[in-house]
């Protein structure tokens, strides 16, 4: 027994001694806070001051300086961060990860953007050039000040890598890969359908609308009529089993709003924005104040990576985003010459340039990969389909798309001023809205706006009939809404305009509209608004949406279909006593919302089975996000011409998807249907990019699994690992009675105090000052000569 306890003594003493040298290691990396530094890079003396939740105001004399201070802090609390969102666009990963992230390098790689980024920085004026440099040196200087390198290096037994200023660029080019569709996917997968099926059908599946539809521009869409049995008949058609599995998906999206100083009791404007985008540890973005002596004061979230501050006010006007959701990229299906080194154009055949991509791959030989660029784009990989090649045509591409143009926000003093800078800012498409504390609202686009000819963009165009985007639209050509009548802008990601603006902004994917009319109906309920009201719609969680299909499902559990059948009973009660919003504790709202999903995929699985019939079991199709349309339209005519042979009726269909749900429910889960509440789906996996390697110190690095509230297609758009990247409401001039607040907290390292300080108020919908508080550290980098 003795030995037993010496064994076991021994092992703990070990056990101790490895977590002491863990933690001595790890701590390393901890930043100074406090102190004053000399440093090369900056022209005076530039003040850091960090509150009690890490969230910095730095003041500087210039704006260089200022950027300079902002790369120290960014490298301190985020360099990992800020290395992963270059390398995700440079497809750099494998240096860091091995051969398990060759094939993500692989796909991004096609860009080429770091090659692109270089020239990118050629079209950057003298004054921007001189901000990016004084921020790269910043990054530099901060990530040589910390005792040790950044603890995931440690962990992952690299060499953290110094700061470019072509890095700065290349963040930017990761936020368009978030934000757009990179390789026109969408584009394809609904060609296959397009290709496959009589038009009037398409047209059908695919209408550019729904009634929920809420555009501060028009009206919703009409609905398309219904195909008739003489233009395609399914009934006794034999199923094709499909092998795709439905996504789930949320789109990266936001809500923002503005309100016109008419509306509020200060006559300032209001401008809300909840940027919607996966989440991670740490969060996307970083809390900051800038000030720049006598000359601007700009409180909002920064990128880590780039120098500006992204959305939020500079005390005259307050500005914030959406994803637009236009149409940014487009599939060119290719025709190869005999010998497959040129391709097919309308001006006759061309050389493929080619480039070799050497791809660095940690514990592993380099890898050499071959990019094929056509006129369009590159030659993607993975969409053929009957042998079929594309070429992405991306609006990221052009050497202008990326600027640091948002600087000059910081100083804007109007609507006015800020629309015209709007127009020219370099960055993913967006919907830009702004308000001043003169009252003035407005809504424009930002990015680059492609000018197209009279094709069809939404499908693979031939390149052999194709021609190239004939320039780009004039900034002073792009739509505009300024203080319109209702005193109230919205938008969600949806359709925001009609006729020629839409014609000009195109559709990449609209987002239905169900979000963007709770939230406008939320603004129109109300005669008067102030800050407050604006925290009260963000996390607006009721199931306006859902409330047709529970009442759908109570219609189809009738006494005869619940009749000896305790299960369907069951199903019916939680049903019926449904919680209306999307509240964690809600088993009812659970229920409905998986329904929908089982239906819609059962119902547009069976409405393309010609399609697979076509191009095999397991093509990739794509819903469209307006499905609910004709999804709508079927379950409530049901009519017999579109019902293939497995199924007797719509109403048997309707059912047999109930059982289905059951039986999932009850293999998956044998404590019972009671038990299967939102929150249990809804659990928050907000982690830390490391953590699945090191499993043992996932409860360290990620923030708790919460139960969360919300859900796509209202307000609160909430998922695991998905929500708002951050949340404000604000008057200019008045930012002192405003709030702010985001996801985990200022620091990447889990070991500072600030790592998941801020996170249980962004959890539970607590709001949180929109000015940074009382200085807690104060750091002073002055001029090293």
């Amino acid at each position: 027994m003795k030995y037993l306890i010496r064994a076991l003594i021994a092992l703990v003493v070990v056990a101790i001694a490895v977590a002491l040298g863990l933690y001595q290691l790890l701590s390393r990396s901890l930043p100074e806070l406090d102190g004053e530094f000399t440093v090369a890079g900056v022209t005076a003396p530039v003040t850091v001051e960090r509150d009690a939740k890490g969230i910095a105001t730095i003041r500087g004399k210039t704006r260089a300086d200022v950027a300079f201070a902002s790369g120290y802090v960014h490298a301190q609390d985020r360099f990992f961060q800020m290395d992963l969102s270059r390398r995700v666009a440079a497809g750099e990963l494998s240096e860091l990860f091995g051969p398990a992230a060759l094939d993500v390098d692989k796909r991004n790689r096609l860009h080429r953007f770091r090659a692109r980024a270089a020239v990118a920085l050629q079209e950057r004026s003298a004054q921007d050039l001189a901000v990016i440099d004084a921020y790269t040196s910043g990054v530099n200087a901060g990530l040589a000040s910390i005792g040790g390198k950044p603890f995931e290096y440690e962990l992952l037994r690299v060499e953290p890598r110094s700061w470019t200023r072509a890095d700065v660029i290349l963040v930017g080019y990761s936020m368009f890969m978030v934000l757009n569709d990179q390789q026109a996917t969408e584009d394809i997968r609904r060609g296959m359908v397009h290709d496959a099926l009589p038009q009037e059908m398409y047209d059908w599946l695919y209408q550019p609308g729904t009634p929920w539809d809420a555009p501060m521009e028009g009206e919703a869409t009409p609905a398309v009529p219904m195909p008739g049995p003489d233009v395609i008949d399914l009934s006794g058609q034999q199923p094709v089993a499909s092998l795709q599995v439905h996504e789930d998906r949320q789109m990266p999206g936001s809500n923002n709003w503005a309100i016109s100083g008419s509306l509020t009791k200060s006559g300032r404007a209001i401008v809300a924005n909840d940027m919607h985008l996966g989440i991670r540890v740490p969060n996307t973005f970083y809390r900051a104040r800038f000030i720049v002596e006598g000359e601007s004061d700009t409180n909002g979230v920064s990128l880590p990576g780039t120098p500006v501050i992204v959305s939020g006010s500079n005390g005259r006007i307050a500005w914030g985003f959406t994803n637009s959701n236009g149409d940014w990229s487009d599939a060119v299906s290719i025709t190869r010459t005999e010998d497959s080194s040129g391709y097919l154009t309308p001006d006759g055949p061309q050389s493929f340039e080619t480039f070799e991509e050497i791809i660095q791959v940690k514990d592993a030989d380099n890898v050499t990969f071959q990019v094929e660029q056509t006129i369009w784009g590159p030659v993607v990989q993975q969409h053929g389909y009957d042998g079929r090649e594309f070429a992405a045509r991306w609006i990221a591409h052009d050497r202008s798309a990326m600027n640091i143009d948002h600087l000059q926000l910081e100083k804007a003093g109007s609507v006015s001023e800020a629309l015209t800078i709007a127009n020219r800012l370099g960055m993913p498409p967006q919907n830009f809205v702004v308000g001043d504390a003169d009252g003035n609202i407005a809504w424009t686009m930002t990015g680059r706006i492609p000018v197209r000819a009279d094709v069809d963009s939404t499908i693979p165009v031939d390149g052999t009939e194709a021609t190239d985007w004939s320039g780009w639209l004039p900034p002073e050509e792009y739509p505009r809404i300024v203080n319109p009548e209702s005193g109230r802008i919205w938008t969600a990601n949806a359709r925001v305009v009609e006729g020629e603006n839409l014609r000009k902004v195109g559709d990449g994917g609209y987002d239905i509209g169900a979000r963007s009319r709770q939230i406008r109906d939320g603004l129109l309920d109300r005669e008067t608004l102030e800050v407050a009201d604006m925290l009260a719609i963000q996390v607006d969680d009721r199931a306006l949406f859902l409330a047709r299909w529970q009442e759908l499902l109570l219609e189809l559990l009738d006494d005869d279909a619940v009749a000896g059948n305790a299960e369907r009973q069951q199903y019916r009660d939680l049903v019926e006593n449904w919680v209306p919003r999307a509240a964690p504790e809600s088993v009812g709202y659970r229920l409905v919302r998986e329904y929908r999903f089982a239906v819609r995929d059962t119902v547009f699985d069976m409405l393309t089975t010609p399609v697979r019939q076509q191009v095999g079991e397991s093509a990739r199709l794509l819903i469209s996000n307006q499905f609910e349309a004709p999804l709508w339209q079927a379950i409530n005519e049901q009519p017999a011409h579109l019902l293939t042979a497995d199924y007797e009726s719509w109403d048997a269909l309707l059912l047999a998807v109930v059982d289905e749900e059951l039986a999932r429910y009850r293999d998956s889960y044998p404590d019972g249907l009671e038990n299967r509440s939102w929150g249990e789906r809804n659990t928050a996996r907000i982690r830390h990019p490391i953590s699945s390697s090191v499993n043992f110190l996932s409860e360290w690095l990620d923030m708790p699994a919460d139960p969360l509230g919300g859900d796509s297609n209202l307000p609160k758009a909430m998922g695991p690992a998905f929500g708002a990247s951050e949340r404000f409401g604000v008057e200019p001039g008045d930012e002192r009675n405003a709030y702010l607040h985001m996801p985990t907290g200022a620091s990447g390292h889990p070991m500072s105090d600030f790592y998941g300080l801020g996170h249980d108020d962004w959890v539970h919908d607590r709001p949180t000052p929109f000015l940074p508080g009382d200085a807690a550290h104060t750091l002073v980098l002055s001029p090293s000569e």
